[in-house]
Formats: C-alpha cells, structure tokens, sequence
C-alpha cells in the first residue's frame, strides 16, 4: 500500500469528521464560521491524532485563497519569507492561506516575522498544535487568533470509524475480513481517543489477519497485541502529564483517595515513577503539612523503598503514601506562611537585621546603642522571652495563622500559655 490509512480514508467534509462535534456539529461557533466562508486567523489546539490537520485541510479546500503548507518541524525561515514574497503577486490576488502544523515547534522570532501579515490580513493563518498555546505560541500571535480546543474522540464515535476502516481495508486487500466479537471496540477504547492511531491499527490487525478458508480472520488476540498501550496518551512534555499530577495533587487534598490511586495507576502504567515521587513529596508538606507532620516522613520512606524496588513493586509503597496522604488531615498553613514571607522579600528586598540579632561584631563610632542586648530564651522561664526579631520595617507581621486541625490546635495553645505567662 502505497498511503496509511488513516490518510486514505481521511474525511473530505466536516460532517465525516469524527469527534469533535462541540466545535463541528450545526450551530456550533467554529462551524459556523467556516460556514460563513469568512476564515479568521485560528490556532487548533489538542493532542494528535483528533482532526485539527483534517479540518484545516478542509477549511483550505473551501476558501479561495492561495493555500500554502508548512510544518513547523520542518519548516525553515526561508520557507516562511518565501510565502510573504507572494503577497501581491498575481497568485495570491484572493489573499494567501498560510496551514502551519505544529507550530510550536517554530521558534520566537520566526513565529514573529508573521505578525506584520497576520495583522493587515494579507496572510490568514490556521495554526495547529498539540502543546497548550498559551505557554507554545508567541502570545502576539495568540492576541490576533482565536484558539479552539479539540479534545479526544470518545469511544463509540471512535468505533464507527475504526469499523468502516477494516470495510476499507477490504477493498484495499481485495480480501474479505471476519472480526471476533469485541475487536472494533477494543481497538476504539484502547486508542486513547487518537483515531490515527485506531487506524493504524486496523491496517495491522488486517495484514495480520489469519488466513482461514473463507477469508482472513482478525482475532481479539491481534487487536490486543497491536493495540499494546496505546491507550495510554502520555507525553512527559505534553499538558497530559501536567494533568495527571494536577489530577492527582487535587484528588489527594480533596481527600479522594479512590481517585487519586486511579491517576497515580495512569502515571505508573506510563512508566513515570519519578514524576510521582516527587509530587508525593511536595503533597505531604504542602497539603498534610503540619495537621500530621508525620506525613512527610513516611512519604520519604515510602518513595525511598519505590526507587530502591523499581517498577511494578514500587506500586505497593506508592500505594500506601497515596492513601496516607488523602485520608490525613490537611493543613496548608505552613505553605500559605512561606509564601506570604517571599512576597515581602520580593517587596522589600534585604531589610536590615535587628541589633541584637546580629553576629557578634563591633560597634562603630556612630552607633547610638552600644551592645548587642541580645535576651537568650534558654534563661527565661519557659525557654521563652519577647522580643522583636522581625526587621523594623516589618515589625509585627505575621505570616502564619494556626490551623484548625488537631496538630496546630495544640501548638497554638502552646504559645498562648507561653505569651499568657510572660505579661
């Protein structure tokens, strides 16, 4: 076969496309749109494999404009100047329509030499990216477009499409085809929403096929093997591995553990261990924190036994810090203090210490108190006596307020006791 599949039976309109109906079905702004035949600069964002190439390459096909293609692994400088050196040539006299895939890949100063063209209209881009563009895409460049999100095509839409591909390899084989009950739904569950990849694997399963005497038989058993883990969308510089760790940090302080054992299941099955240890360890003191210091401690000895183990043993002692870590009481009260101090040295910057809280040294000339006078708390009752420690500018700040969980309840009784006993 000289093409893929998933190029040969590529949609032509975009009532084929599959998924993708919050943005393509009648009525909906992005069809809309396109219907209107008046095309805005738009930058398509979503992972690979949903139909932004194939809605571009439709929207292209119905305007009158000069359509130029670049992709943004590939394309150079040269290649962008060379389409802006068509603007008022007789070629481009209905304007130019400029599909840039994966334009996060173009760097900060190439992404710019478009601006100019973008702004006067002489260029009309269509831009599309699996990264999120608000963090990929020079923001100029998003001031001037309008980004629409495609998201994974669910699993009953997928199977259609993954059906009528094995109708298509049929015709390109010119062999008949039987299927094991549950093949087509497998293969749509276990693609993770990529109808490239559904069709990719179709073709596999095809030229796999057991030859039988009426045909070729595609079994369960195939599908599974070709299907491996696909169904694992996973990318450790992608905006799902962002939130996964997102997933699983707000199911932990939500107290879900059920939850956040499902999206630490995700990060293992991908193989991303450290990624996990390392946002358990930043849970235990951010979210637990000092409602059950504790936490940290075992989260360490835990994570500690993971590396050591390795994968797949290192799940079980993952699997006891999560539900430690969701079923503690949560106190971000040391977290909310540093950070309400780092914003005052952000503010102010290096304030001058206290006299008495300095290094031993000596006192100049100019000094209007000679000494140190320095009060040791070890000599007061208590262990404990007043005193300003804060710089003079900040004096009497306070930064951290006491939890509302047993742990903190405790300490703030504590210093009450103590301040009580010193007046």
């Amino acid at each position: 076969m000289e093409h893929p599949l998933a190029d040969l039976i590529r949609p032509k309109t975009l009532d084929d496309v599959v998924g993708q109906r919050h943005l393509l079905a009648q009525g909906k702004p992005l069809r809309r749109i396109i219907d209107s035949g008046r095309i805005p600069n738009l930058i398509f964002y979503g992972p690979s494999g949903v139909g932004k190439t194939t809605v571009a390459r439709i929207i292209a096909e119905r305007t009158s404009m000069t359509l130029h293609k670049l992709n943004g692994t590939s394309a150079s400088t040269a290649d962008i100047r060379e389409v802006v050196s068509q603007i008022g040539t007789f070629s481009s006299l209905n304007g130019i329509l400029l599909y840039l895939d994966e334009i996060q890949y173009l760097n900060k100063k190439q992404q710019q030499s478009l601006l100019e063209y973008i702004e006067n209209g002489q260029i009309t881009l269509i831009a599309s990216t699996t990264e999120n563009p608000y963090f990929a895409v020079y923001n100029a460049l998003i001031s001037r477009s309008t980004v629409f999100e495609f998201k994974p095509v669910p699993p009953e839409e997928l199977e259609r499409a993954v059906t009528r591909a094995f109708r298509c390899m049929e015709e390109q084989l010119g062999q008949s085809l039987t299927l094991e009950e549950g093949v087509c739904t497998y293969i749509a569950r276990g693609s993770g929403g990529d109808v490239r990849k559904a069709l990719n694997t179709v073709e596999l399963s095809a030229l796999a096929a057991e030859p039988q005497e009426s045909g070729h038989l595609v079994t369960m058993e195939t599908a599974v093997s070709l299907t491996q883990r696909s169904n694992m969308r996973y990318d450790r510089d992608n905006d799902q591995h962002y939130d996964l760790l997102s997933a699983l940090q707000k199911s932990i302080r939500g107290s879900d553990e059920n939850a956040a054992l499902h999206y630490a299941a995700r990060l293992l099955q991908a193989g991303d261990l450290l990624s996990l240890c390392r946002r358990l360890l930043v849970i235990a003191s951010e979210d637990v924190g000092l409602a059950y210091p504790q936490a940290v401690v075992i989260t360490k000895a835990c994570v500690d036994s993971a590396l050591q183990l390795g994968l797949p043993e290192a799940r079980i002692p993952m699997a006891e810090a999560i539900v430690l870590l969701a079923t503690a009481p949560k106190s971000n009260s040391a977290y909310l203090a540093m950070d309400a101090a780092m914003a005052d040295v952000e503010k102010y910057g290096a304030l001058d210490f206290p006299r008495h809280l300095q290094n031993k040294h000596f006192d100049g000339e100019g000094a209007a108190i000679k000494g140190q006078h320095y009060l040791y708390p070890h000599d007061f009752p208590n262990h404990y006596v007043k005193q300003q420690y804060l710089p003079d500018e900040i004096a009497g700040r306070k930064y951290y307020q006491f939890g509302d969980n047993k742990q903190e309840k405790a300490a703030e009784a504590y210093r009450s006791k103590l301040l009580a006993e010193t007046k």
